[in-house]
Parts: C-alpha cells; sequence; structure tokens
C-alpha cells in the first residue's frame, strides 16, 4: 500500500522539486520507502508502505526489463502469485508490483481485467509516450487528476495534487451543491473545480504530445451476469465459498495484521472466516464508548471470545475524542459527513503493531443491511399512490409532517410531491441529507439547474428486470454512498496512519454473484438473511438479533455538550463564507440545539467538517 504521484508537462520547470513537494504531502501513507523518476516531459513519485516482500527490491518507480515501461503503483492485487506463473519475465522481487508491470509488458492495457484486488496505478510507455492510468474495479484506492494549461497532474490525495503547484485551489459551486446534498461529492467530480477523481474500474489514457485524453471502463457493476440456478441451499454454498475465498485472498502478507470488530453481522463474519483460515491468532480492535447506548462491547467481546481473538478495546471518552479530533479532520483529504471513527481505530490499529487490517465494510451494500433497501421495495409495491391528484399527495404529504414532524416524514412528504413514481428521483430524494429547500436556504447562489439530483444516477444507467429492484438499490449504494463516503473516508483515515485496509465484501467475483440473484432470494425479511443462512457457524442468534447501530459516535449528544464549542466555533466560520447567507447555518444550527426533529446530527456535522476543510 503506498501514494503514487505524477507530473506530465513539456512547459514546467523544476519537475524534481515539484515530486519531492507532492512526495512529501504523501509520506504519511508510506512511511518505508520512497522514489522519483524523471525525464524532460515526466516525473513520476511513489511512497511505499511495504506488505509483501519488504525488501529494497519492491522499490518505486519500477522500470520494465525491457526498459519500456516505468510504473508507480498502490494497492494490492490478490491473485499476483498466481498471475507471476503466467507471465514469463526475469523477475528480481516476490512483489505484486513487479507482476502487474511484467504483465503489462507482455498485454499492455488488456492485462487489467486480470487484476483482482484494490489497486490505482500509472504506466509511462516511453517508446509511444502515453500515460495510462488505471483504478480498481469497486474505487476501494483513489486516484484524482487535473489537467489544466497543459499541465497533466495526478496523486493519490487531493492535497498532494495541489502541492505540485500546477493545480488551482478553487470550490466547484456545483460540487458544493452536491456535498450538502450527500455529505460528498459523487465521482468522477470533487469539491474542487478542474480537479476529478478517476472513477472505479476507470482507464485513462494520456497523449501529451497532441494534449489528447482518452477515458474508457474495463468493468461494471451494472451488467448482471446470467441469474444462478440450484436450490436454495446450493445457493448458501456458493455465497459461503466465494465469502471465504474473498477472505482468504486477503490474508496475504508480510507483516502483522488483524481486523475491525464492530460485533455486527458483518465484521463478525470477516473475524470468523479470518479464524478459520489464518495460521496464527486474529488480533481483533473495537471502539467502546461511555455512552451504553452507543457502545458495541459487548458484542465484540462475545465474537473475540468466540474465536479466541486476541482482542482489542479502545475505551473512548468525549475528552479523548476531543483531543485528537483536530488531527482526524487534518487527515481529512477531501471533506465529507464520515470518517473520524476510522481514524481513531486506525490509529489504535497501527499502535498494537498492526500493518494491515480487515474490515467488514460493504456488507450492508452486498446483502441488504440498510433500511434503503426494504425501503425501495415498499415504495415500489405503492406507486399506485401516484395516480392519485397532485394536490392530495401533497395533502397528505403535509399532514404527516404536522402528526409526526421528523426527518422521515419530510422525506416522505418530497416523495408524494413528485410528478410521477421513478427509481432515480425517488432512491437520491431517500438518500438526501439536505433538502434541495434547505439547501437553496442557505445558499446565496441559485441551484444549478443543470445539476439535478438523479442526473449522475441517470447517466449510470442499468441493466437488469423488475426481478432485480434489491440489485439495483445495492448498485446505486455501491456507487455512491459507498464509494464517495465510506470507501474514500476508509482509505485516507487508515492511510493517515499508514495502515493497509482490506475490505472481502468488497471482492468483485461475490458481489457479480449477489448481485445476479433474484430479490426473493435475497430479501431481507430478517438482517442480511442470506448472508447469514450462508454462515451460521459465524454468525450465531446473539450478533444476528441484535440492535442495529452501525459504527458511529455518539454525535447527537457529544455536539450539543462536550463538542458544543468546537462546532460552534466553526459553524461561525462558515457563517461568514461568501458561498453561504448571512445567519442561515445559525439557523440550522440552533434549531438542531432546540432538539427540532428534522435537523439531526447527520445535517450539521458535514457543515463542521467543510469549515474545517475549508480552513486547512
Amino acid at each position: 500500500m503506498c501514494g503514487i504521484n505524477g507530473i506530465v508537462s513539456h512547459t514546467a520547470t523544476e519537475k524534481e522539486a515539484r515530486i519531492h513537494c507532492m512526495n512529501e504531502r504523501l509520506a504519511h501513507r508510506g512511511p518505508n520507502d520512497k522514489g522519483s523518476w524523471v525525464d524532460d516531459t515526466l516525473a513520476l513519485g511513489h511512497q511505499r508502505l511495504s506488505i509483501i516482500d519488504l525488501s529494497a527490491a519492491g522499490h518505486q518507480p519500477m522500470t520494465s526489463a525491457c526498459g519500456r515501461y516505468v510504473m508507480v503503483y498502490n494497492g494490492e492485487v490478490y491473485n499476483f502469485q498466481e498471475l507471476r506463473k503466467q507471465f514469463a519475465y526475469p523477475y528480481r522481487s516476490q512483489t505484486d508490483s513487479e507482476v502487474l508491470l511484467a504483465a503489462w509488458a507482455q498485454m499492455g492495457k488488456a492485462a487489467v481485467p486480470l487484476f483482482e484486488g484494490m489497486f490505482a496505478l500509472a504506466v509511462w510507455d516511453k517508446q509511444e509516450r502515453k500515460l495510462t492510468l488505471v483504478r480498481d474495479r469497486m474505487g476501494v484506492k483513489p486516484l484524482y487528476y487535473s489537467h489544466q494549461n497543459g499541465h497533466f497532474v495526478f496523486s493519490s490525495e487531493v492535497r498532494a495534487l495541489l502541492a505540485s503547484g500546477l493545480a488551482e485551489k478553487k470550490l466547484s459551486a456545483t460540487a458544493l451543491v452536491d456535498y450538502l446534498r450527500y455529505q460528498t461529492v459523487q465521482t468522477p467530480a470533487t469539491i474542487l473545480d478542474k480537479v476529478q477523481m478517476l472513477p472505479p474500474a476507470g482507464i485513462l489514457e494520456y497523449w501529451p504530445d497532441r494534449q489528447e485524453l482518452k477515458q474508457e471502463k474495463y468493468w461494471t457493476l451494472r451488467k448482471l451476469k446470467p441469474a444462478p440456478t440450484g436450490s436454495y441451499e446450493e445457493i448458501k454454498q456458493e455465497v459461503r465459498r466465494l465469502f471465504f475465498k474473498a477472505v482468504e485472498k486477503r490474508l496475504v502478507a508480510d507483516v502483522p495484521f488483524g481486523a475491525f470488530l464492530s460485533g455486527g453481522i458483518d465484521s463478525s463474519a470477516v473475524v470468523g472466516a479470518m479464524a478459520q483460515l489464518a495460521s496464527r491468532r486474529v488480533k481483533t480492535f473495537n471502539i467502546s464508548f461511555a455512552e451504553e447506548a452507543y457502545s458495541e462491547a459487548p458484542y465484540a467481546r462475545y465474537i473475540a471470545e468466540l474465536h479466541q481473538t486476541d482482542h482489542h478495546e479502545i475505551q473512548l471518552s468525549p475528552a479523548h475524542f476531543l483531543e485528537h479530533l483536530p488531527a482526524a479532520l487534518q487527515a481529512m483529504d477531501h471533506p465529507s459527513g464520515d470518517g473520524p471513527n476510522t481514524w481513531m481505530v486506525s490509529k489504535a490499529t497501527k499502535e498494537a503493531g498492526i500493518d494491515m487490517a480487515l474490515s467488514g465494510l460493504g456488507g450492508d451494500e452486498v446483502f441488504g443491511g440498510y433500511a434503503i433497501f426494504t425501503r425501495m421495495a415498499q415504495l415500489q409495491k405503492m406507486k399506485a399512490l401516484w395516480q392519485l391528484p397532485p394536490a392530495l399527495r401533497r395533502l397528505a404529504g403535509k399532514t404527516l409532517m404536522a402528526l409526526k414532524p421528523g426527518v422521515a416524514s419530510t422525506k416522505m412528504a418530497s416523495l408524494l410531491a413528485m410528478k410521477r413514481y421513478n427509481f432515480n428521483s425517488a432512491y437520491v430524494q431517500s438518500r438526501q441529507v439536505l433538502s434541495d429547500a434547505q439547501i437553496a436556504d442557505l445558499l446565496t447562489q441559485p441551484l444549478p439547474g443543470n445539476h439535478l439530483p438523479a442526473d449522475w444516477l441517470q447517466q449510470k444507467g442499468w441493466e437488469g428486470s423488475d426481478k432485480h429492484l434489491l440489485s439495483r438499490v445495492s448498485a446505486a449504494e455501491m456507487e455512491t454512498y459507498m464509494q464517495n463516503v465510506l470507501l474514500r473516508d476508509s482509505d485516507q483515515m487508515s492511510m493517515a496512519h499508514a495502515l493497509e485496509l482490506r475490505v472481502p465484501f468488497m471482492d468483485h467475483q461475490l458481489i457479480e454473484y449477489v448481485l445476479a440473484l433474484p430479490d426473493q432470494i435475497k430479501y431481507p425479511s430478517t438482517p442480511k438473511k442470506l448472508l447469514v443462512d450462508s454462515l451460521p457457524d459465524l454468525l450465531p442468534d446473539y450478533i444476528v438479533n441484535r440492535p442495529k447501530m452501525g459504527f458511529v459516535f455518539p454525535w447527537e449528544h457529544w455536539l450539543r455538550n462536550e463538542l458544543h464549542s468546537y462546532a460552534d466555533e466553526r459553524l461561525k466560520l462558515l457563517d461568514k463564507n461568501e458561498a453561504f447567507r448571512k445567519g442561515e447555518i445559525l439557523k440550522l444550527w440552533n434549531s438542531f440545539l432546540k432538539g427540532d426533529p428534522r435537523v439531526t446530527f447527520s445535517r450539521i456535522w458535514p457543515l463542521v467538517v467543510l469549515a474545517q476543510w475549508s480552513k486547512e
């Protein structure tokens, strides 16, 4: 796991100094080694976190044996040992990096679909004078780029890209609307104007001599494979096989490893599989709180005892959290409504001598663990409601808000106000944090008419039948909230401590199989029924039937008490920003403090983060 950087420019001076500055900004991602490669047109930089083959033979940038290709690479390709046997190549190391380079030297970009894992890589072809950027299928590893004024710059992080001095620090007005809607910005856009993120499964080719860019995708979530045949028992066995295989692939490492254990279904399944597959005792890590309503510690202890793990419980008080919060937010490369939780557990895990950890992230998206799955299924059954007169539906929405004020009622009223029911609009309204009406009240400029909430979802399309509504929700969740909040935050917050985080539920073979299953097979009538039924020995009733809490901090309480001053100071700072109407942010803040059920912490915290990020 590493950090990569690059500059391609005919006119930029001092490329070596610039790439050095970029590497310095990524030093936290790879403290074990650093390197650069510079010629008249190109500069490549690399910071290495050694996980496989810890020797100097893994130094990057790495040049192919034929001398034609130069590569920088961040990530892990789990099937590298199988691929190594396929390519005749004078290997000088045991790294997966060199296997990728060997494959590229023989096949070029046609080799990319062979790679199984999480990765972002850049290859310079000296002969064709072409740079190629590639990102893994699910977007576990980030890759940003900017093409301005004849300069093409790329990096694993936005701040390193800006350190090149060749990209502008200009906030994007449309991205700000995106952020307020979804507590993040949807790929390929970022919060900064003219800085983009390469989409998952993306290949970008750049020819500097003619300033030409070309993009393509080598894989998609939205092309369903034929539905698996066989009995429910056979389907469960295949889910189990694919899950265990996904975990096993992610245990290959030459360093100590462990797992995040919340005590929920997903992390418990991962730890249970690790305990059966690993040749050593698994180390597990859990955050516990003084506020018992938020503490998952008893469930994590239960799983740790069940599988005899070496368990570490991180006791977290508000004072302790507040002490570390500035450092956690400083590590946030791109603003988001999530992240400090991963920063805290990553810090404790690294301090315990662990360099790589597995996480249960993604189980909810694949196996229907969120309420939005059943909600979208219920809305689909209620489509006849939208045949009623619009005035009657709007009246019903207003009545619901009056009788039961809150976020859920407000969203239902918004849904009832739609002209007609369609999946895209219903999904994005269900997922919005602030409504468009609330955002319009906050901003000085009108919302862009050509940037509607469902635009990005409609562009992605969907290839599936009515039997795959849940798969459609899965794809929407994975391509939005998971990739642009959870995965991005997990990467930046774990790599802030040089901790490699691996996510078995993001195995594309497991995902392809589960998405191809019809709704009737995997409907979550009980929590993540198909996953639980497939792993009965790993998921006892005590874990399956516990209250769902999620890996979250007690923000509601903390923001009104211990974190009040911290949040108040930053919201007052944001209130002075020219993009916002004077007093509107503080009005929202006061509504939260007074206990208005329509203004939850998830409407406030992203604003606090944005203020801190802008200040940084």
